[in-house]
């Protein structure tokens, strides 16, 4: 299967989905309400879109369906940074890093496992040669 592009909401419904496993489409749409408010009928045409892409699934649960992610968290947080990385910063990883370090504010804390990250990609050979 080719890389599955999703919308912020989209995106939104799959997190649902990843941690709850199975949820009908009202579960998830008092889950996505408690953060900013949904119309039920758009949560479902938004699943119905998440299947055709071969996002998710469903199955009958009685007259309720249950809907569950196809594809793994991974796999789509992947290919969204993959698209950003290129769209916005040409590819180019270290202005994307530079990007946050300067402009988000990062907490000590997050700057630290930041540092970790590197001091241990240096370490393995991990990083990506040019």
């Amino acid at each position: 299967m080719g890389e599955t592009q999703l919308g912020r909401m989209q995106f939104r419904i799959m997190q649902v989905l990843w941690d709850r496993g199975k949820a009908s489409a009202r579960e998830i749409t008092d889950a996505l309400n408690d953060r900013e408010p949904v119309a039920h009928s758009t949560v479902q045409t938004l699943l119905r879109q998440l299947e055709a892409k071969g996002a998710a699934g469903h199955e009958a649960d009685g007259r309720t369906f249950l809907f569950f992610a196809k594809l793994k968290e991974d796999r789509v947080k992947r290919t969204a940074a993959r698209d950003l990385l290129e769209r916005v910063f040409g590819g180019d990883a270290g202005s994307l890093v530079a990007h946050l370090i300067k402009n988000d504010g990062l907490t000590r804390k997050e700057l630290d496992e930041l540092g970790k990250l590197i001091d241990e990609t240096r370490r393995d050979g991990e990083g990506r040669s040019k």
